[in-house]
């Protein structure tokens, strides 16, 4: 396990990054243009990335974010 310490400054910097990447892979997630293989690959990270903003966020700012991830595989 590794752990690292961040100001407010970059706590809030590490938020935004997470919430951007999150929406940027619903986006993609919901493009009918990408086959499944990318959207399996696209899913697996989100959970990754998911996980990240869990840590951080209030559970009414990550509920925004919980999706099903079964409509994705």
């Amino acid at each position: 396990m590794l752990g690292i310490l961040f100001n407010d400054k970059e706590c809030k910097e590490l938020d935004y990054v997470l919430r951007k990447e999150l929406d940027e892979m619903l986006l993609d997630l919901n493009d009918s243009r990408l086959d499944g293989d990318i959207k399996t690959a696209i899913a697996r990270r989100y959970k990754v990335i998911f996980r990240m903003y869990a840590r951080i966020a209030t559970p009414k700012e990550l509920s925004r974010y919980a999706v099903n991830m079964r409509s994705y595989r």
